[in-house]
């Protein structure tokens, strides 16, 4: 017997309900819910025997589709953080700003992987000239990639259908609409309809899917939250356009391990892996000067050495100003009251620059002790030894506390010539037994107090 039920939309995340409510439940937004038109819902309780899928035993599983093999991009950066590759059937979405180079690190894995493999690249932004011309520009000319300009999704699987390829790749998700969803593309809805096309696609044809995917103002993916549930894999591709490294991280990936992190630099000839990023980071260090500290940081699974900096100025405003790049703004404002309050630094009358040196954004806890210590370094003007390293968590009462695996940023640390570490005094011991006397010395710390002390300030 058929029912017909009302069936509510929410504008802003795509969360569906039965019931109107002045907030969703998803993404808190206000009066965002908004009945779907002919929203009907069949309900029928199925014949015995009519049932046309199987039962499997979960062996039985593993002996089908389980023993899949992902396929190299033969870029060791991606391959690393994709647990080895692209695998067939998966649809990994990449989101980034405007500019950031989602386009060119979409085409120079097409260009690596067709040299074995047949791709299909389906662009909705750019045209076919566009695309040549930033081939001919990375010298990408010969690699054999199908293009495909279309903005239909039913012409990009037609086509798809058509050359069967074992890479689809989609620029991007937010441009490509669905003409039996009546709304503008780039809607909720369409964006949700275009990626479930998509992900059936995948499934049914063993094809490895990658889609790009626009970002909003705060840096969160565009569209529905559901996108991100929908796909095996996401991607984070991040950096400033002012600067020329770029980080991907892996924030969910239902093959491997999430979290792992690739960077990569922008040059004239495309995307270029960075093998040693921490060298690069600190190769123009002025360490002459108060107010610089190195901070060992995890970006995934990998340490990464970054120079933080501070600038403490006299104000001469009512309100001082507070600019902070790289760092989280509210994470400064608690370090800068938790100096005045415990030290008794007293930053009302000053005003506070503070950045990290690359582009590179760090939202880490870990990055509190050496925050605090470059702040008292600008504040009193006292250079910090260019030789130390400074990692973990400060609490609201001055406590310092662990932070995650700080063997590896101590290896880092110790294999680009740091000579002296200012940890959590809970991290110091096993440290100390990784040093074996090699010159290196490990200092554990309570108190952001007693840290000050160490370095001769407060």
């Amino acid at each position: 017997m058929a029912q017909t039920k009302s069936l509510y939309r929410c504008s802003g995340c795509g969360h569906e309900t039965p019931r109107w409510q002045g907030k969703c439940l998803e993404c808190d937004s206000w009066n965002a819910l908004s009945v779907v038109s002919g929203a009907e819902t069949s309900y029928k309780i199925s014949d015995v025997g009519s049932f046309a899928g199987r039962c499997l035993n979960l062996d039985e599983t593993g002996r089908g589709r389980g023993n899949r093999q992902p396929f190299p991009t033969d870029i060791a950066e991606l391959d690393r953080v994709f647990s080895g590759g692209l695998l067939p059937g998966s649809v990994t979405l990449l989101g980034g700003e405007p500019g950031i180079g989602k386009s060119t690190l979409l085409l120079q894995i097409a260009a690596s992987v067709g040299k074995r493999i047949s791709v299909l690249y389906a662009s909705a932004e750019e045209g076919l000239n566009q695309i040549a011309l930033r081939a001919e520009r990375l010298s990408l000319a010969g690699s054999g990639i199908n293009l495909l300009h279309a903005s239909g999704i039913a012409d990009i699987l037609a086509c798809a259908e058509e050359y069967a390829p074992e890479l689809l790749i989609v620029d991007s998700v937010q441009t490509v609409f669905d003409e039996s969803v009546n709304s503008a593309s780039g809607s909720v809805a369409q964006v949700r309809a275009v990626t479930e096309h998509l992900v059936r696609f995948a499934k049914g044809r063993e094809t490895a899917v990658i889609m790009a995917g626009h970002v909003t103002k705060d840096g969160t993916l565009a569209g529905p939250k559901v996108l991100e549930h929908l796909v095996d894999t996401v991607v984070s591709f991040e950096g400033d356009r002012h600067h020329s490294l770029r980080v991907l991280t892996v924030l969910k990936h239902r093959f491997g391990t999430s979290g792992e992190a690739a960077i990569f630099s922008m040059s004239p000839e495309g995307l270029c892996e960075v093998l040693d990023p921490s060298g690069l980071m600190l190769a123009d260090r002025c360490a002459d000067v108060a107010g610089s500290v190195v901070v060992p940081v995890l970006e995934g699974q990998r340490s990464l050495l970054v120079e933080l900096q501070a600038l403490v100025v006299k104000s001469t405003l009512t309100n001082p100003k507070r600019q902070v790049q790289g760092v989280a703004a509210s994470r400064l404002a608690i370090i800068l009251a938790v100096l005045e309050q415990r030290v008794g630094c007293n930053f009302s009358s000053r005003d506070v620059f503070v950045s990290i040196v690359g582009g590179i954004k760090v939202s880490e806890p870990a990055l509190d002790l050496s925050l605090a210590l470059c702040l008292a370094s600008a504040f009193y003007d006292v250079k910090v030894d260019p030789s130390l390293l400074a990692c973990g968590e400060v609490g609201l009462g001055g406590e310092v506390r662990q932070v995650a695996h700080p063997d590896k940023r101590f290896a880092e640390g110790s294999r680009l010539g740091f000579k002296k570490f200012i940890v959590p005094a809970s991290d110091a011991c096993n440290l100390e037994d990784r040093s074996n006397g090699d010159g290196v010395e490990i200092i554990g710390v309570a108190t952001l107090g007693e840290a000050l002390r160490i370095i001769h300030m407060g």
